[in-house]
Formats: structure tokens, sequence, C-alpha cells
């Protein structure tokens, strides 16, 4: 056995973070590549986004296994769905299907930590940032992850979402464009990448709008 063997844990959490923004038609969701586990860097290529739908994807950080877990059961619960309606589940359908799966194990929860972004009936972007238990809530942007407390001031300095408790309801979708919005990620995490050492490599982004689903790559700090 390797002193890295010797020193892991199947309970660590393997770091990373995950953002996502959603737009008056689109949703960009994006996480780094790093899986790591104290200072040990596992690997620097490994993808925490998962498309669940054709128009909704997750990205999850904590402990990677669970997480994996958790998109097994997703998928398998989608494709049930998918024979008895003839359809794929739309955003907030998947969105309370995985309130429902999250809070089913809350006695012995998935160590995971999600944010679900795509697109809801209307075409409009929707995010929905969870806890480990299920409890979620549909915002313009989320982060998750070891550096979500740097990036969450920084999306909160920029977009200022509106106060759930306006009257009337704002609409949560955030005003930027789709362009403006991969920048201020790319932006966010590149950031980011300076303070938390859980949080580098390389940067995945996923764009979701009427034409489909496309994903774009940025290189972020190897140390």
């Amino acid at each position: 056995m390797t002193k890295q063997q010797a020193n892991w844990s199947p309970y660590d959490n393997n770091g990373g973070s995950c953002v996502a923004i959603a737009g008056a038609d689109y949703c960009v969701i994006a996480a780094d590549t790093r899986l790591s586990t104290g200072y040990n860097i596992l690997t620097r290529d490994y993808s925490k986004i998962c498309k669940l739908a054709d128009k909704a994807v997750m990205a999850s950080s904590g402990f990677q296994a669970d997480v994996k877990a958790l998109q097994k059961v997703l998928a398998a619960r989608h494709l049930t769905y998918q024979h008895q309606h003839n359809k794929q589940m739309s955003c907030p359908a998947m969105a309370q299907l995985l309130s429902n799966t999250l809070y089913f194990k809350r006695f012995f929860p998935y160590y995971a930590f999600n944010v679900l972004g795509g697109l809801d009936n209307e075409g409009k972007g929707c995010v929905f940032t969870y806890d480990a238990v299920g409890s979620y809530e549909r915002v313009g942007y989320s982060a998750q992850g070891s550096g979500s407390t740097l990036i969450t001031p920084f999306l909160d300095n920029q977009l200022k979402s509106p106060s759930p408790l306006l009257l009337p309801a704002q609409d949560s979708a955030t005003p930027l464009s789709e362009a403006e919005a991969i920048d201020l990620v790319k932006t966010v995490f590149a950031s980011a990448t300076e303070r938390d050492i859980y949080t580098g490599d390389k940067l995945e982004i996923v764009i979701l709008n009427a034409d489909g689903i496309r994903r774009e790559y940025l290189d972020l700090r190897k140390d």
C-alpha cells in the first residue's frame, strides 16, 4: 500500500468548485477538472459535470463516489420516466426528482453538493441550488464546492440577485448576455484558483441554449 493510499479515506471531500448562471435564453454551468484529496491531486482531468437530460445538466462537488452513485440513480429514474411518458424530463421536473432523491437518503446522505442548470418549458435559463439533503431553490446563479465562499461574493457583487421578498417578484434570470456570462465564469474561476488549492488545472464550461449544448475549456493554474 502506498503512502497516498494509506492516507486516503473513502469519505474525503474531493474538492473543486461548480458555478451555474441562468440567462434569459441560456444557462452556463462550469466546473474545474481537478480531483484531489488532502494535498494529493488524484487527476487533473476529471469532469464534474453530468448531462441528465437534453435540457438539464448537473455539476457536483464533494465526495465523487457518492456523486457517481447519485448520477446512476437519476439516470435510471429518468429512463423510467421516458418509457412511461415518451418524453424527456424538463429541467424543473429534474430539479424536483433530484430533491426527492437526496431527501430519501437524508439519514445517510450522499456527500454531494449539487447545482442543476438548464432551460425550463418556456426556454428561459434556470438554476437550482441544493444542500446535501435535498432542500433546493431556483436562483439566477449559484456556486458550490470548496471555492464557493470565494466565488459567491464575487457573483453577488456582479449580478445582484433580487431578494425573494420583493413584491412583485422579479425574474431570477441574470441580465447578462451569453458571452458576458461565459466571460464572468472564466473570471471567477481564475480568481478562485489563486486562493483555493482544490480548484485548478482546467475549467469545463457547458452552455445550454435553443441550439443545444456545447462545451468550452480554459486552462487554469496547475500548482
